[in-house]
């Protein structure tokens, strides 16, 4: 029961909501820098999955953190749009290799896994961004932020990611 996908995947929605407002919605590196790592969850849902299903987690994912954060829907935006381009940069990323039942993350290489995470943070933090900011004459300031804060949550993610890798080598 404790390795089943259902369970594990719940237990990651939890902690990685829990972890993201009680942790680094209190933290402002600099001011301004505030990592949003519960995109975490996008990358390591399972790749089978309904993707409906996986579009409805992924808004209650955005609009829990939303919730918490006083953000009006935007992390629910900026989730629901990675969820929905995850087919797509997965193909971009992997190949056609995803689309077989026996492909699994671990299994590509580190360099196919961090382009496909750096790309789901880059779109989450840009949809974010022009969401939140919503004006044109700041550009510049979207594209500051979505670069200086997508690259804090990079390092963070990976940190995780190599914390609670499930495969030893």
């Amino acid at each position: 029961m404790i390795s089943s996908p259902f369970f594990i995947s719940t237990l990651r929605f939890v902690l990685l909501i829990l972890v993201q407002i009680l942790i680094f919605n209190k933290l402002n590196f600099f001011g301004f820098i505030n990592p949003l790592v519960y995109v975490l969850f996008i990358y390591w849902y399972p790749i089978k999955e309904n993707r409906t299903t996986f579009l409805v987690i992924s808004f209650l994912l955005g609009l829990c953190v939303d919730i918490f954060s006083d953000t009006l829907a935007i992390n629910a935006a900026a989730t629901v749009t990675i969820a929905y381009f995850r087919p797509v940069l997965m193909r971009f990323v992997f190949g056609v290799n995803y689309e077989f039942q026996s492909f699994k993350l671990n299994s590509s290489t580190k360099a196919q896994q961090f382009t496909f995470l750096a790309l789901l943070i880059i779109i989450h933090h840009f949809t974010y961004f022009i969401l939140e900011i919503f004006s044109f004459s700041n550009s510049l300031l979207i594209l500051q932020k979505t670069l200086v804060i997508g690259l804090s949550t990079l390092i963070l993610c990976l940190l995780f990611i190599s914390l609670f890798s499930t495969k030893k080598e």
